[in-house]
């Protein structure tokens, strides 16, 4: 393992801790469940990384936040692995943010 800027080291642990707390309020999901309906996706983590980088003073942009979370700029990831939705994960999507009340 490489060693890592302390900065960053504090900005991923905030945003772990972030997940943490959004799994902690989604109890009523299984670990099956969190396999395929999470109520959070890649975008809501790329907010977490750049609200914690602004917390920690580093500043990063949402295009390097969102980087960082897919490994890769996010129109490369858009164009290699992003398909269209089906009409149920809309709907299953809808339910999740409605009941969660998610941006």
């Amino acid at each position: 393992m490489t060693d890592i800027d302390p900065k960053q080291a504090q900005i991923e642990a905030a945003v772990f801790r972030r997940l943490l707390d959004h799994l902690d309020q989604r109890k009523d999901v299984q670990n099956i469940d969190l396999m395929g309906w999470s109520g959070f996706c890649r975008n809501c983590l790329s907010d977490w990384y750049a609200e914690a980088s602004e917390a920690q003073g580093a500043l990063v942009d949402k295009d390097a936040a969102r980087e960082r979370i897919y490994g890769m700029p996010y129109s490369d990831f858009k164009s290699q692995y992003q398909t269209k939705a089906t009409d149920e994960q809309l709907r299953l999507m809808q339910e999740s943010v409605a009941k969660n009340k998610l941006p």
